[in-house]
């Protein structure tokens, strides 16, 4: 069995962050990351980063980057390509699959969030045929195309906005009656002659053949669907926290996103949480290092007294 002083769950950059001030505080720390490369929603995030404090990058890769080298130079363990089978909280122990065991003095989660899906039919058939991924990376593939845009907050609209400058038509569908994005994107996208708001909708169904070729949507109030004819879909529809591995172990909100402290303690000793999994209400680059920074340290006093 391996032990550690601190096990990372997550290598995004609240999991990143916890391992560089580990290293900083003289703590030995193992991060376990699931995807082959560490970065978490970092690398679905196409566009410029400017809001960053102290660094601009040209993408979420590159911020990665900067970030990933600055960890590779400190004495940390970074092992991507994992699956954690097991999680045991209250031993501090995580039983990977096919067998192996690693135990931690403390144990910090930084396992983000998810895009949510609609869970309707076509939605994983046409993954990558004609469901978009991003506004900013895909809006080239767009052109002179017709696309259906899900959800009502910022990134729907902002996404119809970048979509909108090459699409054909963009259509965006919202389950409720008014939009809950910033009034200048709906400002925006009001004055855009080739975008249309669907309100009090929801998509039923993803069609088409080899690819997307059109949606079925229906009206919540009369229950009627309506065939739109479309090429391509981007679904905004919010996130979902990776926590199903610790539920039932360790305190959680109704949407399943870890309870923590000012200090980002769990009601479990030794077990701590950073990051979106365990932020709702400010889930940003700079919270989530600011986290993983406090957890390192918190961790490292607790040792010393």
């Amino acid at each position: 069995m391996n032990t550690y002083d601190v096990i990372i769950i997550g290598g995004g950059p609240g999991g990143l962050s916890a391992a560089f001030w580990c290293a900083e505080m003289g703590l030995k720390a193992i991060i376990l990351e699931r995807e082959d490369v560490t970065g978490g929603q970092l690398l679905s995030t196409y566009g410029e980063i400017k809001n960053y404090l102290g660094v601009e990058s040209l993408s979420g890769t590159e911020l990665r980057n900067i970030f990933l080298r600055q960890v590779e130079s400190k004495d940390v363990v970074l092992r991507t390509g994992v699956e954690i089978e097991t999680a045991y909280l209250v031993e501090r122990k995580v039983v990977l699959v096919g067998g192996e065991e690693i135990r931690g003095e403390s144990v910090v989660i930084a396992t983000g969030v998810r895009r949510r899906k609609l869970n309707i039919p076509g939605e994983d058939e046409f993954r990558g045929k004609g469901i978009l991924e991003s506004g900013v990376r895909d809006q080239n593939e767009v052109a002179g195309k017709r696309v259906v845009i899900v959800g009502g907050g910022d990134a729907a609209l902002e996404n119809a906005l970048i979509l909108g400058a090459k699409a054909e038509k963009i259509f965006v569908v919202h389950r409720r009656d008014e939009f809950t994005a910033r009034k200048e994107f709906i400002e925006q996208a009001e004055a855009s002659e080739n975008i249309e708001f669907v309100f009090s909708s929801h998509l039923a169904a993803i069609v088409g053949n080899e690819r997307v070729e059109g949606v079925d949507v229906r009206d919540t109030t009369t229950g009627a669907t309506l065939h739109i004819p479309v090429d391509a879909v981007l679904v905004r529809i919010g996130v979902e926290p990776n926590t199903e591995l610790f539920r039932g172990q360790i305190a959680t909100d109704k949407a399943g996103y870890i309870c923590i402290n000012a200090d980002c303690s769990t009601d479990l000793v030794d077990i701590f949480a950073v990051g979106d999994a365990a932020n709702p209400l400010a889930p940003t680059i700079n919270t989530a290092t600011g986290q993983g920074a406090t957890a390192a340290k918190i961790i490292a006093r607790n040792i010393i007294a």
